[in-house]
């Protein structure tokens, strides 16, 4: 260690190596459940590829907005919701600040900004042959020039390179297997080690008036040819085929990478400015990305491997905790220079496809976990589970499955093989979805409650709150509506089938899931959500509870525009539990898809 370096040593419970958008989710979870949490993030924000150095959009399963209901709730629904509100403007670094405020203020949590981990010491044991088990990390911030070494229980890989579980000696592979390897019908024969390439963005503006553009001499020329597969308009969100490297060892060549990206993404604004006519000549540049946005690296080895075959029959493994639904989206490893292949490929999934436990942690280093575009997956497979929703959602499920492991001082093997059903509930009761299960929580008194409501729309039954699913599917409505006809307020009313002590209410409200939104690719972060509130969300409600014929109102709200709000109170012994809707952002009717009570 060096002689001004300083030494600092903590213990957690759970480590979260990563700041991007799955080790955010993940490390919110585990500290919402209870869990000591340290989060190691090797930039100055949060966010990774969504943050304000990269700018690229938290795309996931509802797939541009052509896919209803399959958009990704809990955490990440919470973060896009405040910052439809809060930011509506999409400034990028107020995005950074709301995900560092939401991670600063758990107090479970203790962030370490600009520090890298930068190594991994492993627990020795007198059993031999033991199972290989990390037992600190250890990593450098060179800000304060401290040096941190970090005991833990279990370790989350959430750095998209899989650096912490490269240094731990997790089994990993890079690039693409062959098609006899796991039968994928669009392998490649045989497999190597070729990857997609990282993209820098821009963003320019219209000035109103001519804004001349001056190459500098060490750009790379592109011609009209050279982008005849690549439309390069509307031009004020930059170009994801802006990409290049996949040839190379994205980790290891990671510096040339970014300088070629720079000569390549200037020379396509020059050819934009200078190159013909494109109607940008009051445009200028306004920021340009200085950090690549890194599609692909190191992918762990867990016990069980996502393969395509997965994806398109949507197998619904046991230990589901998550989802995905982006296409298989694969890109030219030459990126922009294969011109005369597309910028992609992106054959449509049918339908959602489930994620189990066992491809979010390591197989060989067993206190070892990992979400992000570094689980266990194959290329096919990761092409489509790559994008950040589908890792924020992966996120919340380790985050929350590595709380429960240190609660009940088990591996996470152990977790998926004999505690998965309890896992899947938890996860089910903060709001994230998880294919074709349904609430069966034991302890929530409304699933035995009879329901009744002011007024019902067709369809929209008030027993849909407990249902257990919250959000519409294919086959069902699971939202309670009231009637279109009847001016709020409405309320829906529960009935218990005799008196019990409560002392919290948990509500999931609609904040428009179901609601079909074109726009396009370029409109950035919150382009699924109208800008402030969602019109759908109930915002004025009240809570009011009975045991004989007298009403007590115990929570009244106002404002409100997130989907799940928990109340707890001091306990109290009740046989019914009125929800009155007074107002909503904007729609005509209150909608709730779900009434929990413990």
């Amino acid at each position: 260690m060096s002689r001004v370096s300083t030494a600092r040593y903590l213990k957690s419970d759970v480590v979260v190596a990563g700041g991007g958008m799955a080790g955010v989710c993940a490390a919110i979870a585990a500290a919402r459940h209870g869990a000591r949490v340290v989060l190691i993030q090797d930039r100055p924000m949060l966010g990774g590829n969504a943050s304000s150095e990269i700018r690229m959009t938290v795309s996931g399963a509802d797939v541009s907005g052509g896919r209803p209901n399959a958009r990704e709730t809990g955490i990440l629904e919470e973060l896009r919701l405040e910052n439809a509100v809060r930011n509506p403007q999409r400034c990028a670094q107020m995005w950074d600040l709301l995900l560092w405020e939401w991670v600063t203020r758990e107090p479970n949590i203790t962030l370490l900004l600009n520090t890298s981990l930068d190594g991994a010491i492993m627990a020795e044991s007198p059993i031999r042959d033991a199972p290989a088990r990390i037992a600190a990390v250890t990593a450098t911030r060179t800000s304060t020039e401290d040096r941190f070494t970090i005991r833990a229980r279990i370790f989350v890989d959430c750095t998209g390179d899989g650096r912490l579980g490269a240094e731990a000696g997790a089994d990993y592979v890079v690039g693409r297997e062959g098609k006899a390897e796991y039968g994928e019908r669009s392998a490649p024969n045989v497999g190597d080690r070729l990857t997609l390439g990282s993209s820098i963005l821009f963003q320019a503006r219209d000035y109103g008036r001519p804004m001349p553009f001056r190459a500098p001499d060490w750009i790379q020329p592109i011609s009209e040819e050279d982008l005849r597969h690549r439309p390069h308009q509307p031009f004020s969100y930059g170009f994801w085929w802006v990409e290049w490297g996949g040839e190379l060892d994205t980790i290891k060549d990671n510096e040339q990478i970014r300088d070629a990206l720079y000569r390549i993404a200037l020379g396509v604004w020059d050819h934009i400015k200078n190159g013909g006519n494109h109607g940008a000549e009051n445009w200028a540049l306004e920021w340009i990305g200085l950090l690549p946005g890194k599609r692909e690296s190191r992918r762990f080895l867990g016990d069980h491997v996502l393969t395509q075959q997965d994806l398109e029959q949507a197998v619904l493994f046991p230990d589901r905790v998550a989802y995905g639904g982006w296409p298989i989206d694969t890109h030219p490893p030459r990126g922009i220079f294969a011109r005369d292949e597309a910028p992609c490929e992106q054959p449509r999934l049918e339908t959602v496809y489930s994620i189990p436990l066992r491809s979010l942690y390591s197989r060989n280093i067993v206190n070892l976990m990992m979400a992000g575009r570094n689980i266990s997956a194959t290329h096919l497979a990761f092409a489509s589970a790559r994008v950040m929703a589908t890792c924020a959602v992966e996120g919340q499920a380790v985050g929350t499955a590595a709380a429960m492991a240190v609660q009940r001082d088990v591996t996470p093997r152990d977790l998926a093989a004999h505690h998965i059903a309890a896992l899947q509930q938890m996860l089910l009761k903060d709001d994230a979805y998880i294919p074709h299960l349904a609430n069966a929580d034991p302890t929530d008194l409304s699933r035995r409650a009879a329901v009744r409501a002011s007024s019902e729309a067709a369809g929209f039954s008030a027993s849909n709150i407990i249902d257990g699913v919250t959000r519409n599917t294919a086959d069902a409505n699971h939202l309670w509506l009231s009637a279109p006809d009847a001016p709020l307020p409405q309320w829906v009313e529960l009935t218990l089938p005799e008196p019990c002590t409560l002392q919290e209410v948990r509500l999931t409200f609609d904040t428009g899931l179901t609601r079909p939104l074109a726009f396009t690719y370029y409109e950035h972060l919150q382009a699924r959500m109208i800008e402030g509130p969602q019109p759908e969300t109930v915002r004025d409600y009240r809570i009011e509870v009975a045991n004989g014929d007298a009403w007590e109102t115990l929570v009244e709200v106002r404002g409100n525009y997130q989907r799940q709000r928990v109340h707890a109170f001091a306990p109290r012994v009740v046989r019914r539990v009125r929800i009155t809707v007074d107002a909503t952002n904007g729609a005509r009717q209150a909608g709730i898809f779900e009434v929990r009570l413990y």
